[in-house]
């Protein structure tokens, strides 16, 4: 009998207390609070980063569709004229981009030809994070005047 209560005694020393059970949960819990917020940014930032990216590969492709056709595409086929040659492009040499993505946050990125801030060739953007045009968190191919 007295092997039983000297071994239950040694399994009760082993265990953690809920006090300390407790103080590893607040712990973490601050930890969490530091970190959680840092990284959240970071991905937004990813995100900017990545709408930056796609427009500037868009440009370029757009720039060698003018070279090659002596013009920018215009109408509602838009980018689309960079992956599939339009009807009047018998000098297209095509495709320019794989496929037209969409932004980071799912949205159709926003081409036109003759462009509002880019009259002599075209204005490019993605609506951002909020998803409407004309609020300064677009991610755009001109310079924004604040």
């Amino acid at each position: 009998m007295k092997q039983n209560h000297h071994r239950i005694n040694r399994i009760g020393q082993q265990a953690f207390t809920l006090v300390e059970l407790l103080l590893v949960l607040t712990i973490l819990g601050i930890l969490a609070a530091l970190v959680v917020p840092k990284m959240v940014g970071r991905s937004e930032q990813a995100r900017l980063a990545a709408a930056k990216t796609d427009i500037s590969t868009f440009s370029t492709a757009l720039d060698a569709f003018e070279v090659d056709n002596g013009y920018y595409p215009k109408g509602k086929s838009g980018l689309g004229d960079l992956v599939q040659q339009p009807r009047d492009c018998p000098n297209w040499h095509g495709p320019y981009v794989k496929e037209i993505s969409k932004d980071p946050w799912g949205n159709d990125y926003v081409y036109e030809c003759p462009g509002r801030h880019n009259p002599k060739s075209y204005d490019l953007y993605s609506v951002g994070p909020d998803g409407r045009p004309g609020t300064d968190d677009d991610v755009c191919n001109w310079t924004v005047r604040r």
